[in-house]
């Protein structure tokens, strides 16, 4: 009973089995991780539309509930900008006039994602995270990495930047540049706001030096909080925050209560806006994790994702948050620091805690530009160059899938990015599905068994008997195609061919449609005086030929478990003929 309650929590788990060399990393990740989030998802409750405040609030639930029910120990669960985004836009159209339904609405939405996710997994639809290969991960994680680095320009540069995409963000972020620099030229600028973007850029470039020099000298240094805490000592020695430089600046005080939403009349309304967020979710939490797990030789249990990620967002509706997801970024400082379980993010949301009751002024001069900065230094380590030329080298249907998947996810959105990715390597699968490799096999001199006469020199088919090997399950998508390619085999052979054999080995099961070309081929090839047999045949697959008129036809006799007696079976017919004459 224990050890059944434990495979539903895998993050309690882990904690249960916690090794104490782990506490630094964990400890380290999960204070820098908290001064990232703050600020961050402050900026996830005004973008939703809800106070700041209950940007911290949400995290809180989502932290604690995915530390003990999701697989993943990398990564960061909580506000996120996409369902951030889908959140505001699916609640506008529905607000009241003086606004004061929307913190029910967005807890609503909050509680219907999670019902979603956990229906999802009692159904365990989890398996359709499989249809996400390697080549996405790869392309997902270089494309949000892209989008983490543009949707920081505003804050290294002090600039306003309000694009939406990649492209319009790191256009308006180029244009701003010029612009400040022909000002600058002409001496027309506004008064201190060019030395305000020059003080900003120059306290990034610094952090990034920095990090960049103590990853490489001192690689076990927790770099990205040694940076925001000399960041904020700049701050406070150099009065740079009244010199214009950004700074988070309050922070609320108090914890959230404990409610129930009051599910209205326009739950059918957000029922549709709380399935799309609910896919993107899932979709950027799956990805997210997998990208991880590969990167430590971990593994990620799919349908236990669905469970976590529900549960979290039951848990934000309960406080009145708005949906979670994973955030690639907290996720990538937390595992720069080398984060071992999910115990950093429990570490992570006592620090929020201790800010929300006691250290809100400690963390009011955090400079803007250094978070900015560690975010971009953390995801340019997720844009894997490498990978990209092995996929290459491997194979250029990999490699082009990986490269569309970047682009979707910059081009479109994370969901509809993923979903063209997702889209060509189904189709990409069905036509190696609907096309496969197939074999006629023979004896090779000097060579035991039997060996596609393709593939060796001298290779020669045993007189008289066709042995076609299809490496492929036969299926409605390639009936037509095996039919088409085994009469040609036959076609092909000098000698007149007696019996026609196909080796199994490969085909596990069929479908009808495939069943009824078998009896078409049996038919056709009695028609031309050719014995119709089968070798290698499989339990399953000989169950099914039992549920079909095709195994009357062949007979039992010519169902052989091995190619071995099926030769056997193939060099006796002359005797067995001779002795029904006899008779």
């Amino acid at each position: 009973m224990q050890q059944r309650f434990l495979l539903r929590l895998p993050g309690l788990r882990q904690l249960l089995g916690y090794q104490r060399s782990w506490l630094r990393a964990d400890l380290l990740a999960g204070v820098t991780v908290a001064a990232y989030l703050i600020p961050q998802c402050m900026a996830y409750g005004e973008l939703v539309g809800v106070p700041p405040v209950v940007g911290l609030w949400t995290i809180l639930p989502a932290m604690f509930v995915y530390a003990l029910f999701g697989s993943s120990r990398q990564l960061s669960v909580g506000p996120e900008s996409t369902t951030a985004v889908m959140t505001a836009a699916a609640i506008s159209p529905l607000l009241l006039a003086d606004r004061s339904n929307y913190g029910v609405l967005t807890a609503t939405l909050a509680m219907l994602v999670g019902a979603i996710c956990v229906v999802g997994y009692i159904a365990r639809l989890g398996f359709l995270a499989n249809l996400l290969s390697k080549p996405i991960l790869i392309g997902y994680m270089a494309g949000v990495a892209l989008i983490m680095i543009a949707g920081q320009l505003g804050k290294i540069s002090g600039m306003s930047i309000q694009g939406n995409t990649v492209f319009a963000q790191v256009t308006q972020f180029i244009h701003q540049i010029v612009g400040v620099v022909r000002l600058r030229s002409l001496q027309v600028a506004a008064p201190g706001e060019d030395r305000v973007y020059l003080i900003t850029l120059i306290l990034a470039g610094l952090v990034f030096g920095f990090l960049f020099a103590i990853g490489y000298f001192f690689p076990k240094a927790p770099a990205p909080l040694l940076a925001v805490l000399i960041g904020t000592a700049a701050v406070a020695i150099f009065d740079l925050d009244r010199q214009g430089l950004a700074v988070v600046g309050a922070i609320p005080a108090g914890l959230p209560r404990v409610i129930v939403p009051n599910f209205s009349a326009q739950l059918p309304d957000l029922l549709a806006s709380a399935l799309g967020i609910a896919i993107v979710g899932y979709s950027d939490n799956v990805l997210t994790a997998r990208s991880f797990a590969a990167r430590h030789q971990c593994k990620i249990d799919a349908n236990q994702e669905l469970l976590a990620l529900g549960l979290a967002n039951l848990g934000a509706g309960l406080v009145q948050g708005f949906p979670v997801s994973s955030s690639g970024s907290r996720t990538a400082i937390g595992d720069n620091l080398g984060s071992k379980t999910q115990l950093f993010s429990l570490i992570a949301m006592g620090v929020v805690i201790s800010v929300l009751l006691w250290l809100r002024p400690v963390l009011s001069l955090f400079p803007k530009a250094a978070l900015g900065t560690i975010v971009i230094f953390a995801a340019f380590k997720l844009i894997e160059i490498p990978e990209f030329i092995r996929l290459y080298q491997f194979r250029r249907s990999d490699f082009f899938l990986a490269i569309i998947t970047t682009c979707g996810v910059l081009v479109t959105d994370i969901l509809v990015g993923v979903a063209i990715a997702v889209g060509l390597s189904v189709v990409e699968l069905l036509s190696r599905l609907a096309h496969p490799h197939d074999a006629v096999q023979g004896t090779v001199p000097n060579l035991p068994g039997l060996h596609d006469i393709n593939d060796w020199e001298g290779a020669t088919t045993i007189p008289g008997l066709v042995i076609y090997r299809y490496d492929a399950p036969l299926c409605f998508a390639n009936a037509e195609d095996f039919k088409c390619r085994a009469l040609r085999s036959i076609d092909l052979e000098v000698t007149p061919v007696e019996w026609f054999v196909l080796n199994t080995e490969a085909i596990a099961e069929i479908d009808i449609t495939a069943m009824d070309m078998l009896e078409e081929l049996y038919d056709e090839l009695a028609a031309r005086g050719i014995t119709f047999a089968m070798a290698r045949v499989k339990q399953d697959l000989y169950a099914q030929l039992k549920r079909s008129p095709l195994l009357q036809k062949i007979s039992e006799d010519r169902i052989y478990l091995t190619l071995h007696t099926m030769i056997i079976g193939f060099e006796s017919r002359y005797q067995n003929l001779s002795q029904k004459h006899l008779k």
